[in-house]
C-alpha cells in the first residue's frame, strides 16, 4: 500500500519551498531566523481563534473552566510548540471532548473533562513513543486522509455559515433567531469584515514575484497584491472586534479584576476517571489520530514541503501536553488541520507566529485572569464566523490535489460519511474499507483448478463496453 508524496500545495510560497537558511549556519539560526515579515506573522497568528474562543468561551460558562489557567498553559504550549517544529503549529481544544461536556446532562465538572484529555494524551503518548503512529502514517492511503481533511474543513465552514447567520447561544450550544443586520454584532459588520479579508488576502495564492521586465502590467498588478497582502487584515479585523467588546458593553471596565486565578491541582476521583474515559476520551482518540497528527501532519508537508511534521512528534507533543496541564484544570488540547490552514491562510510561514500568540496570551491570562472571560462573551460572533470560514476553506481545498476519479471516490466518499455520521472514525473505516475493495477489484489471481486459469476482479461491463464502437 505504498504511497506517494503528496504534492505541494499551490499556494505554497517562497519561503515555504526553501530552507531558512543556507545549511552552513548556525543551527539556531536556521530554525529560529524569520524570513516573513512581522505583520504575515502577527496576523496569521490570529487565524484559529474563530475556533479557540467559541470553545473556551463555551466551556467557562458551562463547565465553569479555569479561564486564566487555560490561558497561561495554552500560551506556554504555543510557545513551546512555535520553537520546537518551526511552523505556525496550532493549539487547539479537543472539540469531541469540549462538545459532550456541554451537552451531557448533567455536564460533565472540570474533573471530568481534565481526566478525558488525560487519558487521550495517554494513548497518543504512547502511540508516539512506541512508533505505531508514524506505522499508522505511512500506511493509511492518502485518499482517506484527504477524505478526513475535507470533512473537517467544510464542517468549519458550516459553522462558520451558522456563527454568521444566526446569534449564538453557547450554553445550550444552538443557534437563535436570525442575526439583524444592523448592530455591533449585525450582518453588516460581519460581511463588511469578510469584504475586507477577500480584498486584502484574496484566494490565499501567492503572488508572482518573478515577472519579467518585459511584463510591466502583470509587474505592476504583482506589486499592488504585494502591498494589500503585508497588510495584516486578520489581526485589524480580531483588535476590530475587541474594540467593539467595550462598545457593545461599557460595563466590563468596572468588571475587570487585575490578576491571574491561583493555579492548584484538581481533585480528581475514581469516578471521575471513569466518566472522563467513557464519556470524552472515547470519542475523541480517533479524531485526534486523524485530525490531530495524521492530517495536521499530511497538511504540513503539502504547505511547508521542507518542514513535514514526525507523526510520533506530533503525537507526543499531544501527549506531553495534556498530561502536564490537565492536571491543574488546564482545557485538553491538541494540534488541529484547520487552526494550521487558518493561521497559513492569514500569513503564518514560522513558529513565530504562534510563539506571538503565546505571548498575548500569557500576558491576558497572567493580567486579566478570569474577568477576560466578559470580554470574550460581548466578542462579536459574526466575526468570529468569518475567521472561521476562512480556516475551513483553506483545510478543504488541501483535497484537491486527488489526480483520479477512483481517489476523488474514495475520498468524497469518506468525507460525506463523516459528515453525515458526525464522526470521522466512521468516515475513516470506511474510506479504509472503499479503498481496500477497489485495490481487490484490480488485483490478478492465478488458478490452480483446470479450467480456472487466470481471472481479474476488473469491471468485464467496462471491458465489453470498451469495445463497443
Amino acid at each position: 500500500m505504498e504511497q506517494q508524496s503528496p504534492p505541494a500545495s499551490s499556494s505554497t510560497t517562497v519561503t515555504s519551498t526553501t530552507p531558512l537558511l543556507p545549511q552552513n549556519h548556525p543551527w539556531w539560526r536556521r530554525h529560529f531566523h524569520m524570513n516573513n515579515s512581522l505583520s504575515s506573522e502577527l496576523s496569521g497568528a490570529v487565524g484559529d481563534l474563530g475556533t479557540f474562543i467559541p470553545i473556551v468561551l463555551t466551556l467557562t460558562l458551562v463547565s465553569h473552566l479555569d479561564l486564566s489557567t487555560t490561558l497561561i498553559f495554552t500560551a506556554l504550549y504555543n510557545i513551546a510548540t512555535g520553537l520546537l517544529f518551526h511552523i505556525p503549529m496550532p493549539v487547539q481544544p479537543m472539540k469531541s471532548i469540549a462538545a459532550v461536556a456541554v451537552s451531557e446532562t448533567p455536564h460533565l465538572t472540570t474533573s471530568q473533562i481534565a481526566t478525558a484529555g488525560a487519558s487521550t494524551a495517554a494513548v497518543l503518548f504512547f502511540l508516539g513513543a512506541t512508533g505505531l503512529m508514524s506505522t499508522l502514517y505511512r500506511l493509511l492511503p492518502l485518499p482517506v486522509v484527504r477524505g478526513i481533511q475535507l470533512s473537517q474543513g467544510l464542517s468549519f465552514a458550516f459553522s462558520a455559515i451558522k456563527y454568521i447567520r444566526y446569534n449564538q447561544d453557547f450554553v445550550a450550544s444552538k443557534a437563535t433567531t436570525p442575526r439583524a443586520w444592523l448592530g455591533l454584532d449585525g450582518l453588516v459588520v460581519a460581511l463588511s469584515s469578510l469584504l475586507f479579508l477577500v480584498i486584502f488576502t484574496g484566494s490565499g495564492d501567492q503572488y508572482d514575484r518573478n515577472g519579467s521586465d518585459d511584463d510591466q502590467p502583470r509587474r505592476r498588478n504583482s506589486k499592488r497584491l504585494r502591498i494589500l497582502g503585508s497588510i495584516p487584515a486578520a489581526l485589524i479585523v480580531f483588535l476590530l472586534g475587541l474594540v467593539l467588546c467595550f462598545i457593545r458593553d461599557p460595563s466590563i471596565f468596572g468588571d475587570i479584576k487585575f490578576g491571574p486565578s491561583k493555579i492548584g491541582f484538581l481533585s480528581i476521583t475514581w469516578n471521575d476517571w471513569k466518566v472522563g474515559f467513557l464519556k470524552g476520551a472515547v470519542p475523541q482518540i480517533p479524531l485526534s489520530v486523524l485530525n490531530s497528527v495524521i492530517a495536521v501532519c499530511k497538511l504540513s508537508g503539502d504547505l511547508f514541503p521542507n518542514r513535514e511534521l514526525s507523526a510520533a512528534k506530533v503525537s507526543v507533543s499531544v501527549g506531553v501536553m495534556n498530561l502536564v496541564g490537565c492536571w491543574f484544570g488546564a482545557m485538553p488540547v491538541c494540534h488541529g488541520a484547520g487552526g494550521l490552514a487558518g493561521q497559513y491562510r492569514f500569513g503564518a510561514r514560522s513558529g513565530w507566529s504562534v510563539v506571538y500568540l503565546g505571548i498575548g496570551k500569557l500576558i491576558i491570562g497572567l493580567v486579566f485572569g478570569n474577568s477576560f472571560v466578559r470580554i470574550l462573551n460581548q466578542f462579536p460572533i459574526g466575526i468570529l464566523g468569518v475567521l472561521l470560514l476562512f480556516a475551513g476553506i483553506e483545510l478543504a481545498m488541501a483535497s484537491r490535489d486527488m489526480n483520479s476519479k477512483e481517489e476523488s471516490f474514495v475520498m468524497l466518499v469518506c468525507a460525506a460519511v463523516s459528515l453525515t455520521g458526525s464522526s470521522a472514525a466512521l468516515g475513516f473505516v470506511c474510506g479504509i474499507l472503499l479503498f481496500l475493495l477497489l485495490k481487490l477489484r484490480k488485483i490478478e489471481y492465478s488458478g490452480s483448478t483446470p479450467g480456472f486459469s487466470k481471472f481479474k476482479f476488473e469491471s468485464t461491463v467496462d471491458a465489453e463496453t470498451s469495445s463497443i464502437p
